[in-house]
């Protein structure tokens, strides 16, 4: 088990082998929740569908070849981008 020190900021670094883990990139958002004295941080990812909806309309080009694939295809791919 991984442990962390609470900087003089009361902030802390997540360990590296957490932070691959989950597959955290900088920038990402953790959702902080106290359940019965204990801290718990989740990642703060946006459903598949709404990704899906921001790649079509930044790659409008890609969006009409994406449009024949099924939807297990396009699910997959946003995936593999999340994973990434």
């Amino acid at each position: 088990m991984a442990t962390v020190t609470l900087s003089p900021k009361y902030q802390i670094t997540l360990p590296a082998e957490v932070r691959r883990a989950l597959g955290l990139r900088p920038g990402e958002k953790l959702q902080v929740e106290v359940v019965e004295g204990e801290i718990r941080l989740r990642p703060v990812r946006p459903p598949v569908r709404e990704l899906l909806q921001a790649l079509l309309q930044a790659y409008p080009k890609e969006a009409e070849a994406l449009g024949r694939a099924t939807g297990h295809d396009a699910v997959g791919y946003v995936r593999a981008l999340r994973e990434g």
